[in-house]
C-alpha cells in the first residue's frame, strides 16, 4: 500500500483527498435536514486546497477546480432554500446574507466573511 501510494503522482493522491471533501459536503448538504455547518465546512476546506494549490495541481487542476463551482453553487443554493434563510439566528450559517454569502471569489461562510471585514 504505502509503495502504492509513493509510486502514484502527487496531484492524483491529492485530487483524491479533495473529492473525498466534495462527497463530505455533498452528503452533509443531501441529508434531511441539510447540516449547512458541517457542509460549509467542506466546501471550505476543499477550497483552501483546491486554491492554495492553484498552478501545482497539472491535470487534475481543472476538474477540481469544476468540482469545487458545483458544491459551492449546491450549498448556496441550499442554505437559500432553508426556512428563515436571510435571517441571522440559531444554527444559521450566513449563507442567506448578501448574495447568499458569497462574494467575488465565490467562498462561502467564514471566508466570505473574513473578505467582506466581518
Amino acid at each position: 500500500m504505502r509503495r502504492q501510494l509513493a509510486d502514484a503522482p502527487v496531484e492524483v493522491v491529492i485530487a483524491n483527498h479533495a473529492y473525498g471533501l466534495f462527497e463530505l459536503a455533498a452528503l452533509y448538504l443531501g441529508s434531511v435536514p441539510p447540516q449547512l455547518d458541517k457542509a460549509r465546512l467542506a466546501v471550505d476546506a476543499l477550497g483552501v486546497l483546491v486554491e492554495g494549490l492553484s498552478g501545482s495541481l497539472g491535470e487534475v487542476e481543472a476538474s477540481l477546480n469544476e468540482a469545487l463551482a458545483q458544491i459551492r453553487l449546491a450549498y448556496v443554493q441550499i442554505s437559500a432554500a432553508q426556512p428563515g434563510a436571510g435571517q441571522t439566528g440559531a444554527g444559521q450559517t450566513g449563507a442567506g446574507q448578501t448574495g447568499a454569502g458569497q462574494t467575488g471569489s465565490g467562498r462561502t461562510g467564514p471566508d466570505a466573511a473574513r473578505e467582506k471585514g466581518g
